[in-house]
């Protein structure tokens, strides 16, 4: 079967979520799966394993950054923290917009801080409004989240493919970023609004965050070939 992957352009939509607890193991995935991918999604798994040096490894092949720590706790912490992941090169962290705008606020003015002090790109903060494993959440959180995001400053929203619509309708110009990606009849885990990359992208979703369909398989590059046959260019 073929290798070639995807374009530059669908690889910038694709975050491969390396959620393993040991560095070697997420090097060896990120390079198999690298035609695929232009961006590495390192959770709290493998950064409690790590810590920096992941980030500075995936840096090292070529991936953006997503460093997906779903930061919340008092505005002070999260913009002292934010502040060392944009100096060490994420190019997205996420924060949970149940935090409030105090501290997304922080947040975001921490991770660009964190950045410019370093000279390096400026980063997006990402806002998660509802856990994609909660399939009870009210409808109207979601709407209130997004708002306090959008005020705070945040650039994206990490939300469910059901949500994308209405978030585009609020907030056109936000990143909308979309985990829980299976392919069609494939196990959800614990992701009960799981979606193909084709839907998600049909319905507006800027990057796809996509993990144990393709981690959890014998052959990752074989199912990744399978996964996004219906979208390759």
């Amino acid at each position: 079967m073929a290798t070639d992957g995807l374009s530059p352009e669908l690889k910038s939509k694709m975050a491969l979520a390396l959620d393993v607890d040991d560095l070697v193991q997420a090097n060896r995935l990120a390079r198999q799966l690298a035609p695929w991918f232009g961006v590495a999604k390192i959770g709290l798994e493998l950064y409690t394993a790590a810590g920096p040096d992941a980030i500075g490894s995936m840096i090292d092949m070529g991936f953006d950054v997503f460093l997906d720590v779903k930061l919340h706790d008092i505005p002070t912490t999260v913009g002292r923290s934010a502040n060392v992941a944009g100096a060490l090169g994420v190019s997205y962290l996420s924060m949970h917009a149940h935090g409030g705008s105090a501290m997304l606020r922080a947040g975001v003015d921490g991770l660009l801080s964190g950045a410019r002090q370093a000279e390096l790109p400026e980063p997006v903060a990402l806002a998660i409004t509802v856990l994609t494993s909660d399939a009870d959440a009210p409808e109207h959180i979601v709407p209130a989240r997004l708002r306090v995001a959008v005020e705070s400053g945040c650039g994206g929203i990490v939300c469910a493919a059901s949500d994308l619509r209405d978030i585009g309708e609020l907030a056109p110009r936000t990143m909308r970023v979309v985990p829980g990606i299976r392919a069609e009849g494939a196990e959800r885990h614990d992701q009960p609004k799981a979606v193909t990359p084709k839907e998600a992208l049909d319905a507006g979703a800027d990057l796809l965050v996509i993990g144990r369909a393709l981690t959890l398989a014998e052959n990752p590059a074989q199912a990744a070939e399978e996964l996004f046959s219906q979208i390759r260019t």
